[in-house]
């Protein structure tokens, strides 16, 4: 008795997983991969350690001064002046200190004083410790300063360099991997077993876990960068930001990996991707220019933050500055979503319809006019 082993077909969701897991196992153990990975990794850290040594640190070392007679108030205060007190039984034994140079001053309680305190230096007027106990009034400015220019200019332009770096090196993988298959006549083989829709939406899933696990290794050594370096205030103020840049990069790389996947299914030879992913690797570096040319203009930000191309960074970029309104990002988000959804679909039809078309170029009028 002959017994036929039958096997089911896969379903549309089960072949688009195998293609992701294989889209991602493959990349993991590609050496290309985890070294560029380990790269950027290194340069974050290093530029970020970099620009807080060449920067300076704005947070001065309390300064030592032998305090005699002065109430544990008053004491307190001097804390939360920026000095730091040493308790002398006697004026003798805090001038012994300030003479051996283990203090900076002395503080003395003086009721003749308008501030209750006298200062006494050694050889010269104690200037700063006066300063630090001087009164600093309430100050504002009417212009930005160039300090915040730069770091408004530094905050965008990260944002727009991990959405731009990790988008090529993504993109590129699924431009190869496709082309490749195709040129070696593979996708025949795996179109008789898969739908090609089950083919793009697996090369897309795969590849955007794999470039949202990048995006998230980044932002996690940039954390490591501000925690190694003391840059606690930043951490909190960028944490905030870099959630909803997650959010809105997993929408804007599907909408970016489906444009390489639709250009790459066109021709049949390596050499031939150029002119099929340039206008979509232009559309990528599009943010990281917007941002380095208008990152100072609100008016181009908020434009920017609702064109699906370069929301994902202007966006984050502008809720880093407290400039958009708290509904704008969920609005953006949106535009975002929907954009995606139909240059998918789009994708999908032109992907389908020139996969199994080898040789010459097919035109993008020619994969929208033919039929699956």
């Amino acid at each position: 008795m002959t017994t036929t082993n039958t096997r089911a077909p896969l379903s549309t969701g089960s072949a688009t997983l195998l293609v992701a897991e294989r889209e991602i196992s493959t990349q993991v153990r590609s050496k290309a991969f985890l070294i560029s990975l380990v790269v950027l990794v290194a340069v974050v850290v290093g530029g970020i350690v970099a620009m807080s040594f060449f920067g300076g640190d704005d947070d001065q070392d309390a300064v030592p001064a032998a305090v005699v007679g002065l109430e544990p108030a008053a004491a307190e205060g001097l804390e939360e002046a920026g000095v730091e007190p040493t308790t002398s039984a006697s004026m003798d034994e805090a001038e012994q200190l300030l003479r051996d140079e283990e203090v900076e001053a002395i503080i003395v309680s003086d009721a003749d004083s308008p501030a209750g305190i006298r200062v006494i230096g050694l050889d010269s007027e104690p200037t700063e410790v006066t300063q630090l106990l001087a009164i600093t009034p309430t100050v504002e400015v009417l212009e930005e300063s160039d300090t915040d220019e730069t770091m408004r200019f530094l905050v965008a332009a990260a944002f727009g360099a991990v959405f731009m770096f990790v988008g090529i090196g993504s993109g590129m993988m699924i431009v190869q991997n496709t082309i490749q298959e195709k040129q070696n006549r593979i996708v025949e083989i795996l179109l008789a077993a898969i739908s090609a829709r089950a083919l793009l939406g697996g090369k897309i899933l795969g590849n955007s876990v794999l470039a949202l696990g990048q995006a998230v290794v980044l932002g996690a050594a940039a954390v490591v960068g501000l925690l190694i370096t003391g840059q606690q205030d930043m951490l909190d103020i960028l944490t905030v930001p870099m959630l909803w840049f997650v959010l809105f990069f997993i929408p804007g790389f599907v909408l970016i990996a489906s444009m390489f996947a639709a250009g790459a299914s066109l021709v049949s030879r390596q050499e031939d991707s150029g002119t099929v992913v340039t206008p979509t690797m232009m559309l990528l570096m599009a943010p990281y220019f917007v941002v380095v040319f208008f990152g100072d203009n609100p008016t181009a930000m908020a434009i920017a933050s609702y064109v699906p191309f370069s929301a994902p960074v202007a966006m984050p970029a502008r809720m880093f500055f407290n400039e958009a309104q708290w509904f704008e990002p969920l609005l953006a988000l949106g535009v975002l979503a929907l954009a995606t959804l139909l240059m998918t679909a789009l994708a999908a039809k032109i992907y389908s319809r020139s996969l199994l078309q080898t040789g010459q170029r097919v035109s993008l009028k020619a994969a929208l006019s033919s039929s699956d």
